[in-house]
């Protein structure tokens, strides 16, 4: 590791644990959330689905900010693009049902996660951030199943609360050792 990278690391890594946190938290609330309202599109289910990408652009310009100049950045401006798109996408699908938003979501996780995959292996010098490309690439597989999910008769939104429960949990465990990489350092 060269000492720009430790310098890096010692600044960055700090501000994006701390992010990581925040989206393990907001993950769970919103998982507890969408799990009570997922068998329907109501107001509250809707405005759920819109969110969590929303939330996604707020933590990438939250990272991007915390790390000028930093690798990743283009790789976070183009999260910053599709999780914009998948919000409004998201509200337009809700008008069709709940199989247009599987198909909408589903879209979103494969290219997010591809992005997040690209993201963490970036940042790898960083120390924690394998979590971050297990998740990414599970995230595009998920993805795929959530399309696929939405030519079955029985379509429902759970396993997005699940998938956002699995999500969450990485970014705790990445979190984590992020905390044990700054330690080391």
């Amino acid at each position: 590791m060269g000492t720009s990278t430790v310098a890096a690391s010692s600044t960055n890594a700090p501000a994006l644990r701390r992010l990581y946190f925040a989206r393990f938290g907001f993950a769970l609330v919103w998982a507890g959330l969408l799990f009570t309202t997922a068998s329907e599109l109501g107001p509250i289910s809707v405005t759920l689905l819109v969110l969590y990408p929303l939330f996604d652009v707020v933590a990438a310009l939250v990272d991007v900010r915390s790390s000028p100049g930093a690798k990743p950045a283009s790789g976070l401006y183009v999260n910053i693009a599709i999780s914009g798109l998948a919000g409004i996408g998201l509200a337009v699908a809700a008008t069709s049902g709940i199989p247009e938003v599987l198909r909408v979501w589903g879209a979103w996780a494969v290219v997010a996660g591809l992005v997040q995959l690209f993201v963490g292996v970036s940042r790898r010098a960083l120390g924690g951030q394998s979590p971050m490309i297990i998740s990414g690439a599970i995230s595009a597989v998920a993805g795929t199943s959530f399309v696929l999910q939405a030519a079955q008769p029985d379509a429902s939104l759970v396993n997005l609360a699940g998938y956002a429960v699995l999500g969450g949990l990485f970014f705790l465990v990445s979190a984590v050792l992020l905390g044990r990489s700054a330690k080391a350092l």
